[in-house]
């Protein structure tokens, strides 16, 4: 095994947002001399749990391995939590033998084997050396699905698919970064190259509403800054912020959105102190705020007051123009 390959590899894994026990197994694969293994990890998003596929590959020519993608598949439905997995169990091929289990941690990749059994089969989620730790998931006899649990309908039916996310020598979207433009937020990256290797700035979003192409990604949409005219420190300072006022705790905030985060903020609403959590939304170059249960709130609560007087006398003036407009017609 190559030692500067291995402390590379690590570096990138931290850079990444990758555990020290992701890396640790990793170098076990690639002391094993392993030409291609997956990693898996799992992470808690704001609307489901992100499944995680690593992909590792040794070089045709060396001992060297590459990082160059990772998965993520973002589940809203039953989530694994630590040492479960998702079962797809089958008979015995001979009587007197243990039934055939295969063991998955993508619910996608155990629903699409589940559903090309031909005979009796069971999906199940728990831990796999733990029987009685096991929960029913879908049924199948003879090669027909006879039960689904409810809580599992909607991801059995419409399993969630993988978002690839391609790297260049640890470069490229960090893992809380995928996970939260897989939950459809804005993420700003300042590290981006074009076709002809110029660099550039630009807020970027999953078009999570638009088709998938025909490696099953959905379509980046990009911002570029400063073009695109979305400038965030200008948007927050509309707003009644209390942490503005900390160069400190605005660094905070401001690389908290850029990272896509939901953030923390404090503001001031009829005169009292209010917790929120706001984001990005370079598109309509604006921000939204949440209350800490995840509600949406008005924004135009929170706006200063000259700021919302302004807005009232302009909506008044469009009013009366539009009145003046209907007589005239």
């Amino acid at each position: 095994m190559n030692l500067n390959n291995l402390e590379s590899l690590r570096q990138e894994m931290n850079i990444l947002g990758f555990s020290d026990e992701l890396a640790k197994k990793m170098e076990q694969f690639m002391r094993e001399d392993h030409p291609n293994f997956v990693l898996h990890d799992k992470r808690e998003g704001l609307r489901g749990q992100a499944e995680m596929n690593i992909y590792f590959k040794q070089s045709g020519q060396s001992d060297y391995y590459y990082l160059n993608k990772f998965e993520v598949t973002m589940n809203e439905g039953t989530r694994l939590e630590n040492n479960q997995r998702y079962m797809v169990v089958t008979p015995a091929e001979k009587r007197g033998e243990p039934n055939q289990m295969r063991v998955y941690t993508s619910v996608s990749e155990a629903i699409e084997n589940f559903r090309l059994r031909k005979t009796n089969a069971e999906l199940l989620k728990g831990n796999p050396e733990k029987p009685d730790t096991r929960e029913l998931l879908a049924g199948m006899e003879n090669g027909k699905i006879n039960y689904v649990a409810k809580d599992f309908v909607r991801t059995f039916r419409n399993p969630p698919t993988p978002q690839t996310f391609w790297l260049d020598r640890g470069k490229g979207f960090t893992a809380s970064q995928a996970v939260n433009l897989m939950e459809g937020r804005a993420v700003y990256r300042a590290d981006l190259l074009n076709v002809a290797g110029e660099p550039y700035k630009a807020w970027t979003r999953l078009d999570l509403e638009g088709p998938k192409d025909r490696f099953k990604n959905f379509a980046i949409n990009q911002y570029h800054d400063p073009a695109y005219g979305f400038d965030l420190k200008q948007v927050l300072e509309r707003f009644n912020i209390k942490e503005l006022d900390d160069p400190k705790l605005y660094g905070k905030i401001e690389a908290s959105l850029k990272n896509g985060d939901r953030a923390t903020v404090s503001v001031e609403r009829d005169g009292e102190r209010e917790v929120l959590k706001i984001e990005a939304v370079p598109r309509y170059s604006q921000v939204n705020f949440y209350s800490l249960d995840g509600k949406p709130q008005k924004r135009e609560q929170f706006l200063k007051s000259e700021i919302n007087n302004s807005q009232k006398k302009q909506a008044g003036k469009d009013h009366i123009q539009q009145r003046q407009v209907s007589r005239g017609l």
